[in-house]
Parts: structure tokens; C-alpha cells; sequence
């Protein structure tokens, strides 16, 4: 197992930075390989579940376990096929801008495999 901890930081706001999170609808607009978010909710919470399907076509299921608002933090699991992986994000003020993290864990080559996507994406996230 491998645990990688990413950060972005750019001029949009905190507030829109977890407005782009909160709504798994959202999602395809800044990162740029997620195609389509199937969910039984239109806003993340503890227990939302859901399917991510890649531009590729690969669907992923993924499961909600944590949302805190105030904090701007939230986890998630992630499933395809037999490989699996846990998400935490934050989102933080920087005075004129956002900082957002992304720790993953996982198996050291999804981890290693994701990084690359998932860092162009959390750039996006954080643009104006």
C-alpha cells in the first residue's frame, strides 16, 4: 500500500474550490477524464454512493464514508474491478486564493498511475 499526499494552489476562491467538490455534477468540468458522475444524490454526504466513468469509458464505483462543510474536507472510496482506493480532500483559504490536498492510499501502482491525472485535475480545480 502507498499513501501520496498532492497539492494545488490557485486564485479561485475556497469557496468556489468546494462548490466544484460539493456536486458530483460538477466534477467533469474540472477534470478533464472524468466523462459522466451517476449518483443517488446531488450533493455530497456520508454514504452518497455513485459511479465515475472515465472518457475512456472505465466506470469506477465510489461511496462517500466523510463531508465536513465547515472544515472543507471530505473522504471517499473508490472501486474498479479489484482495485481499490481511498480519497481524503481539503480545501483551504490562501488569501486571495485556494490550497487544495488530495492524499490518496492505495496499491503502489494505482497510486502511482493516478498521480499524474489527479495532479493536472486539482491544478484545474483551483483556477478562476
Amino acid at each position: 500500500m502507498a499513501v501520496l499526499t498532492l497539492r494545488a494552489r490557485g486564485p479561485a476562491a475556497a469557496g468556489v474550490v468546494w462548490a466544484r467538490y460539493v456536486f458530483p455534477a460538477r466534477w467533469p468540468t474540472w477534470s478533464p477524464y472524468i466523462g459522466a458522475v451517476r449518483t443517488d444524490g446531488d450533493r455530497i454526504v456520508p454514504g452518497l454512493r455513485g459511479t465515475v466513468v472515465s472518457r475512456l469509458g472505465i466506470s469506477a464505483a465510489f461511496l462517500v464514508e466523510s463531508v465536513d462543510e465547515e472544515e472543507r474536507r471530505w473522504s471517499w472510496r473508490v472501486r474498479s474491478g479489484p482495485l481499490r482506493m481511498r480519497l481524503h480532500h481539503a480545501v483551504s483559504d490562501d488569501g486571495g486564493g485556494a490550497v487544495t490536498t488530495l492524499r490518496l492510499e492505495g496499491p503502489t501502482p494505482v497510486v502511482a498511475a493516478y498521480s499524474l491525472p489527479a495532479r493536472w485535475a486539482l491544478r484545474r480545480l483551483v483556477r478562476r
